[in-house]
């Protein structure tokens, strides 16, 4: 997993309470005791937008926004990563930090198609953690800032489908830059495309781990026999959803 070196023309650094985290995204009780338990600080630390990367903004992409998250536990609930989405009308990229860890996390974030003043929230996309002096990289070449945003959610959006595919039958090895066979490269590939996918491969995987518990629990063998057919058949959906090849729900 790569971490960025974010441009010294695009810090922020502005600390945000959370208070106005509450206010902005209506927080209930509930989601209070969240960032009570789970949040030490947030900071506003990056802007990357046209005049501080020199990249034209997009229609969906105006500007994206880094925040950085001091966590008091190692698990950050992901309602707490939406509550701040929720607050603030730009994409967003996480650097959630823990005893001198620091991971990125996302989510693809687009405007509503059935009202532009609102936003469609992904599921979340979590990196590795890292040490919090660890080597940064430059920000990925792109063209515009709607090309910038893909570069950074890509890397993300494949490891963490990496992590979730078995290993007999993943094929991913070290998180790939996209988990599509060769021949998709005949076409662009949208990120909304990669997003999809990987968010059928982690829905199968769970299925997969589910039929496997069922197994273990039960102590019946014509049963047994017929809760292995059904995970053999879950595996084989896994792998063509993998190899993003045709399933019998498509």
């Amino acid at each position: 997993m790569t971490l960025y070196d974010w441009p010294r023309a695009a810090a922020f650094g502005r600390v945000i309470p959370k208070t106005k985290i509450y206010e902005h995204a209506g927080a209930k009780t509930g989601l209070k005791d969240l960032f009570v338990r789970e949040v030490d600080q947030i900071v506003w630390s990056h802007k990357l937008a046209p005049e501080t990367v020199n990249l034209a903004a997009t229609k969906q992409v105006a500007e994206i926004q880094i925040f950085r998250i001091a966590a008091r536990t190692a698990t950050l609930d992901p309602a707490v990563l939406r509550a701040i989405d929720k607050a603030i009308p730009f994409p967003l990229i996480f650097e959630v930090t823990h005893r001198g860890r620091v991971r990125l996390a996302a989510a693809y974030k687009r405007p509503s198609e059935a009202d532009s003043a609102r936003c469609v929230v992904g599921d979340y996309f979590q990196g590795d953690w890292l040490p919090e002096d660890a080597a940064r990289a430059p920000l990925p070449v792109a063209l515009n800032m709607g090309a910038l945003y893909e570069r950074l959610l890509e890397p993300l959006v494949a490891g963490q489908t990496a992590r979730l595919v078995p290993g007999p039958v993943s094929g991913f090895g070290e998180a790939p830059q996209t988990p599509f066979t060769p021949a998709e490269a005949e076409r662009p590939v949208s990120l909304e495309e990669r997003i999809a996918q990987a968010e059928a491969i982690e829905r199968q995987a769970r299925e997969v781990e589910r039929i496997k518990a069922r197994l273990m629990r039960e102590k019946q063998f014509n049963k047994r026999v017929a809760i292995n057919a059904e995970l053999r058949a879950a595996k084989q959906t896994l792998e063509r959803l993998i190899n993003n090849e045709p399933t019998d729900t498509d």
